[in-house]
């Protein structure tokens, strides 16, 4: 993966607000919605995704510029104080440990706490059959679709040991929210019980909803005619397409409201609202007979849309 900071194409000491900036742009214009079936622009808003996991998360960051973790947020090997011994004959040392390294630790722990704390008994904590805690947690970092975070749903991740797990996302989960699944963590060498498996989870952004606490904004576009003599369009919502009533004379700005479309809020369990502003768009392709109708229209009107703003000049 390629330097997160090149990758959302700011600089190295760009603040947490010029980095989410960054990473929204990019995202909206490279969003799989947007772009059906290309399969450069999915890669692409994948790659804008992981990178800003990594630098929206002030530790990660850390850790990253500090040359702890690589850009996919591993772990870079570490080397003891041999591994920088002068000299042809010195020794370097294996930063990583195989399975059989870990099992052979765990044996080697077992007997230190059968050999000196067994016999305490439940007052110091151990027990009698060697060494039954839990096996190790492991975390992942999973991407969910927008619409699958707000109206909640099931999304498969794959772990850092190659399985996969089909997790299920609560509805209203938000950015960030962590995910615990019991017993889905390494297994316990001893036989004891496994760990656990945090996942992280990372909503990515969608083409035209914007969430705010537990309402949805959207910017809906419009023709001329239906702001002006009003009528119903359909309208989408994380539950799917709902009717709209547009009132006659709307204008570009006016926001209208949909109760109880939004988010459902998973400590109040109140659904919020979808609100709705209306951007009146024109035509693609020059329209003859609205020029025409236009012209003989302004005749005589004095309606001057910029005329507070020139009085506060």
């Amino acid at each position: 993966m390629r330097d997160p900071y090149e990758i959302l194409g700011v600089a190295k000491t760009a603040s947490a607000d010029e980095i989410r900036k960054a990473y929204r742009k990019l995202a909206r214009q490279n969003h799989p919605d947007l772009h059906p079936g290309d399969k450069a622009a999915e890669d692409r808003f994948k790659e804008i995704a992981a990178a800003n996991d990594l630098l929206s998360d002030p530790e990660k960051r850390k850790r990253f510029d500090a040359g702890e973790i690589d850009a996919q947020g591993q772990e870079k090997p570490r080397g003891f104080y041999r591994d920088h011994a002068q000299g042809p004959h010195a020794r370097k040392y294996e930063a990583h440990m195989s399975e059989e390294d870990l099992a052979g630790m765990g044996d080697i722990f077992a007997e230190m706490f059968r050999r000196g704390g067994a016999s305490r008994g439940a007052q110091g904590g151990f027990e009698d059959d060697g060494f039954q805690q839990g096996g190790g947690s492991i975390s992942a970092t999973m991407a969910v679709p927008f619409t699958v975070a707000a109206a909640g749903g099931k999304q498969r991740v794959q772990l850092p040991d190659g399985r996969t797990i089909d997790v299920t996302i609560p509805e209203g989960s938000e950015d960030r929210q962590m995910i615990r699944l019991k017993g889905q963590g390494m297994p316990n060498p001893r036989g004891g019980p496994a760990g656990d498996l945090y996942v992280e989870l990372n909503v990515q952004p969608h083409a035209f909803f914007e969430r705010k606490d537990s309402d949805i904004h959207m910017e809906l576009p419009v023709t001329l005619s239906e702001a002006v003599l009003g009528g119903k369009v359909n309208v989408p919502t994380i539950a799917g397409k709902v009717a709209l009533t547009i009132p006659p004379d709307s204008n570009t700005g006016s926001t209208l409201r949909l109760k109880g479309r939004g988010v459902l809020d998973r400590r109040s369990k109140i659904r919020g609202d979808q609100y709705v502003k209306l951007r009146v768009v024109l035509p693609d392709k020059p329209d003859e007979k609205l020029k025409a109708f236009l012209e003989g229209w302004e005749t005589g009107k004095t309606h001057d849309p910029r005329r507070q703003m020139e009085s506060q000049t």
